[in-house]
């Protein structure tokens, strides 16, 4: 098994040449952090994610979690390993200085995710729903609440979880049973089950805080009656320690296709003490920030794992020789024959433009956090549906091509390549699936400010074409060329999908994920535009040599599907 290598160097590129992270970085930490910090971070993160984490990967995989008299054992070594990763303080890395974190922006921290995510996807899943809950209770906690758990979930002390499904309601929340009575102490009692609680239980901390959706008596049908509780698995004592059990019982752990690692369990809440975050009927306000922050984990668990399947397949293929490569000589490795170099390089570049997005979408969430910026604000509200949407669907297919270029070993378990299949299918479900995401940008995003966002970002893609036509290169006119033919298709399909959502709403829907995978493409190539700039301009190496090839092949291989989509969109539902 190839070790994994975490891209430090190809974010310190990005991050220097691309997206601009030093005005970032001033604006977000008043200057305090680096670019040079940054890289220094990511090369810790890289060795812990590397000598750490990942070892414990397929372990985790085969032994899964044991639930017994009410207690769940996670796999061997997990302890050890979420002991290493909350003493390098990791967990509130990116969380709000006022809430006891770091305060790193999101161009550092979807980069470390990204690490975590590779080298172990069902590991990394506990302390991402950790920082969502800190930030939910952050935003809409009490002081009282907050001075209790903001700390412990801030360290990685204690864990937090988002309980939202139920056997009858999954996708359509305002389905939720779950009931909280008020009690005479000012707390709650929480009656009810929930179903897919990711990290539901488990025995790497002393405690686990649920944020638990549910309706008050009385409280009016429909979302509108939701409000949102926490429930610790202890009772903290006065001095913060966990004291008594609540009642809070852990019915089962789910048996998955992946994620074998990360305990997901259906949890029993039989009138288990709670308190109220935020205000009555106002939960799903305070549960969407743990949902937004979810939705971009999610993407960055897609990159992550979409690049480890990636990194395998290509040390599998440098060394497999397996019958005779057409134009090389005799003993050449598998990585020659041209179809395995097409899903090589389909993975590899599709990867590029994965993480380059990912940075140009956080980065305009740090701008429009601390700066207000209005422009910002919208592009990264019109592309998160995009991001978490495209780079699922895509860590799903390029897992799978992993396998392909293993040939009849991928499919075998020891080999460790159908791990990343198994793992990623459940990227494009959770967190909204992809249908979900491209409701949002349709019906939302798109149709609400008349396509104003999504011409305004056709703009910018159109101006990065100006600094690489400079380039008297043939990959540079080749870029700009595709890349203009695919933007006046894809302003077409905006077009008819906006006067689809007036004329027959069913067409848009029926267009809408079609949509979403065209814009993914299409930030792909603007992504790749803007590294083939940079490559361009640099002194010529081997990175900047695959840098241009990588721009090259998504031009010709991803672009090109733009137009077919465009038919697809105009074609709306057929009946």
């Amino acid at each position: 098994m190839a070790d994994y290598k975490a891209p430090v160097g190809e974010y310190d590129f990005l991050l220097r040449n691309v997206i601009d992270a030093a005005h970032v970085l001033d604006v977000t930490t008043g200057g305090e952090v680096s670019l040079d910090d940054v890289r220094e971070i990511l090369g810790h993160a890289g060795t812990l994610a590397s000598e750490v984490i990942e070892p414990i990967n397929g372990i985790g995989d085969r032994a899964g979690n044991t639930l017994a008299d009410g207690k769940v054992t996670t796999a061997p070594g997990f302890s050890e390993a979420y002991k290493a990763f909350t003493e390098g303080g990791w967990v509130g890395i990116g969380l709000p200085r006022e809430a006891g974190g770091d305060g790193m922006p999101g161009v550092v921290t979807a980069a470390v995710n990204e690490l975590w995510s590779a080298a172990n996807m069902a590991f990394s899943l506990g302390p991402g729903l950790s920082v969502g809950a800190a930030y939910a209770l952050f935003t809409a906690g009490s002081d009282k609440l907050k001075k209790v758990y903001l700390p412990p979930l801030v360290s990685g002390g204690w864990t937090g979880t988002m309980n939202l499904t139920e056997p009858q309601s999954g996708t359509d929340l305002a389905g939720i049973r779950t009931i909280a009575r008020p009690r005479p102490d000012g707390s709650w009692a929480v009656k009810g089950q929930k179903i897919f609680i990711t990290w539901g239980d488990h025995d790497l901390t002393e405690n686990i805080v649920h944020l638990v959706l549910a309706r008050t008596e009385g409280a009016p049908e429909g979302l509108g009656g939701l409000s949102l509780f926490l429930v610790p698995k202890y009772l903290p004592e006065a001095d913060g320690t966990p004291g008594e059990r609540n009642t809070v019982h852990t019915v089962s752990v789910e048996h998955k296709l992946g994620i074998h690692a990360s305990p997901t369990c259906v949890l029993d809440y039989d009138d288990a003490t709670g308190w109220l975050v935020g205000a009555q009927h106002r939960g799903l306000e305070a549960m969407f920030v743990m949902m937004n922050v979810a939705r971009v984990g999610v993407a960055t668990q897609g990159l992550g794992v979409a690049d480890r399947a990636y990194q395998r397949a290509e040390a599998y293929a440098a060394e497999r020789i397996q019958g005779s490569v057409a134009g090389r000589p005799a003993g050449t490795p598998i990585a020659e024959h041209p179809d395995v170099r097409r899903l090589l390089l389909s993975m590899r570049s599709t990867n590029s433009a994965m993480r380059a997005f990912q940075l140009q979408v956080v980065a305009w969430l740090d701008l429009a956090r601390a700066e207000g910026d209005a422009q910002s604000h919208a592009l990264a509200e019109f592309f998160v549906p995009v991001l978490k949407g495209w780079l699922t669907e895509n860590s799903v297919q390029i897992a799978n091509d992993a396998i392909q270029v293993h040939g009849g070993t991928g499919f075998i378990e020891e080999t460790g390549a159908a791990q990343y299949l198994r793992d990623a299918r459940i990227l494009p479900i959770y967190e909204g699936t992809t249908a979900i995401q491209a409701n949002d940008l349709t019906r939302r995003k798109l149709a609400r400010d008349g396509g104003a966002t999504a011409e305004a970002a056709y703009t910018l893609v159109e101006a990065a074409l100006k600094p690489l036509r400079r380039h008297d290169h043939p990959v540079a006119q080749r870029t700009a060329e595709r890349i203009d033919a695919a933007v006046a298709s894809a302003r077409e399909a905006s077009a008819a999908l906006l006067w689809q959502s007036k004329d027959n709403p069913r067409d848009m829907l029926a267009g809408g994920v079609p949509y979403l995978l065209q814009w993914g493409l299409l930030a792909g190539g603007w992504m790749h535009a803007r590294v083939l700039t940079a490559a361009l301009d640099a002194p010529q190496d081997a990175d900047n040599a695959r840098r241009i090839l990588d721009a090259d092949f998504y031009g010709a291989h991803h672009l090109s599907r733009i137009p077919s989509l465009t038919e697809v969109i105009r074609a709306g539902e057929i009946v």
